[in-house]
């Protein structure tokens, strides 16, 4: 599955499957490759019910400090997902955010791909972010795109914990 495009809900929508899944007893990974080590409502809810979560710690930032430090967070944190792509005990995995890494040339595209087609056959995958890659895109059984068509940052509202982290 892919949720992509440039609307609110993305991640949303991601954790709201992985909320379906361990309801269900679904062994269920997550890797987010922006996020940093701030606070989550989603983490604080799915890791206490045996969801591992692996961040990319660094806190992404769209203005690199250092291009080399920003790959190598990234790499790092790819191994995490590697290591869930090919456990087969994980009915769910998700890649939070993958799509930047890709547009950022931090991760190649065809070791996504790789693991991807290597998965156990029964486990699904959640890829998010904007600006999906069209082999990523081609190879989804479903992709949502989330469209803005209003949003509270636009009327001057701040990000509110709870709603939007």
């Amino acid at each position: 599955m892919v949720f992509t495009s440039n609307g609110k809900g993305k991640t949303t929508a991601a954790f709201g499957t992985a909320c379906r899944a361990v309801g269900h007893r679904h062994h269920v990974g997550v890797v987010q490759f922006i996020k940093g080590e701030w606070p989550n409502g989603e983490r604080n809810v799915l890791e206490p019910q045996g969801v591992e979560f692996q961040v990319m710690a660094t806190g992404f930032t769209w203005e690199t400090q250092s291009r080399q430090a920003d790959t190598d967070a990234c790499l790092e944190v790819w191994q995490h997902a590697v290591r869930m792509l090919a456990d087969p005990t994980l009915g769910l995995a998700i890649l939070d955010e993958l799509t930047y890494m890709l547009s950022f040339d931090y991760l190649p595209l065809k070791k996504v791909i790789q693991a991807l087609r290597s998965r156990p056959p029964h486990q699904n995958v959640i890829i998010s972010g904007r600006g999906c890659h069209r082999e990523l895109l081609d190879m989804a059984d479903t992709v949502t795109e989330m469209r803005p068509s209003k949003h509270a940052f636009d009327a001057g509202i701040q990000d509110q914990e709870g709603i939007e982290w």
